[in-house]
């Protein structure tokens, strides 16, 4: 990986995304990600992730000198990367936070948005600015930022292509906690760090009810946690964590990922 480097300590990985100066999102970096997240999905050894661009900047957007003179048929095969790096990120089984130093702008915040939860710092900068190219967010903004903030909000953040500080964008939802931008890492870690002895399987398959479920119809979306709730009695930890409960009380199980 080119421009992505991956860091495990305790159980927590920061996947750090670092091409200078503004870490622009090229199709290469896009192969970075999902060859990242395949790994990050398949180690045993990472129970969360923490995405991180660095402590100036998360992400200024995609490549557009790199867009710029593309035709439509060269365009197709460039969104459809564009697309699965951030499904790919979004689809890793694990808990992942988005730490947001600086501006995470167009596809930028894109990839903000694939993480499970944001937490941005104080000066912290993000947006949908696309239109001010005359193009569309082309990555997941136009889905992910509307299942987020509502209909109307998105509509307004990407018909605009307004930029949004971080005050307003924790009272919208866009991101989940605010910090001191020298603190953002730290507190990004730390949230992921609780998971590190956590019951793999069971929040593995929580984050498919929660994904899966917010695509489809109530039914479905309950149809969806019956099984899971139903599969996850076949693994190790829910024994161990059912009879520690019964033995000790709630709190106090010893995970073991299986």
């Amino acid at each position: 990986m080119e421009f992505v480097s991956i860091e495990v300590t305790d159980g927590v990985a920061v996947l750090r995304l670092d091409r200078p100066k503004m870490n622009a999102i090229s199709v290469q970096v896009q192969a970075d990600l999902r060859e990242a997240a395949a790994e990050l999905t398949e180690r045993d050894d990472v129970r969360a992730v923490v995405l991180w661009g660095g402590e100036r900047v998360f992400a200024a957007g995609n490549d557009v000198k790199e867009m710029a003179d593309l035709s439509y048929a060269e365009m197709v095969k460039v969104a459809t990367s564009a697309t699965s790096a951030t499904a790919a990120i979004a689809g890793i089984p694990k808990p992942v936070v988005a730490a947001i130093n600086g501006y995470a702008l167009g596809g930028g915040c894109e990839l903000a948005l694939a993480a499970d939860l944001r937490f941005a710092a104080e000066d912290a900068v993000l947006g949908q600015p696309e239109v001010l190219l005359g193009i569309i967010p082309g990555a997941g903004g136009t889905q992910r930022l509307t299942r987020l903030v509502g209909v109307p909000t998105a509509k307004d953040l990407i018909f605009t292509g307004r930029f949004v500080k971080a005050d307003e964008a924790l009272r919208i939802g866009l991101v989940d906690r605010v910090v001191p931008a020298d603190r953002v890492l730290e507190e990004s870690v730390a949230y992921a760090a609780q998971f590190s002895g956590a019951a793999a399987l069971a929040i593995r398959a929580a984050k498919e009810c929660i994904d899966r479920g917010s695509e489809v119809d109530l039914a479905t979306g309950l149809e969806i946690e019956r099984q899971q709730f139903a599969a996850v009695f076949a693994t190790e930890d829910r024994t161990r964590g059912m009879t520690s409960f019964v033995e000790n009380g709630p709190g106090k199980a010893t995970f073991v990922g299986r």
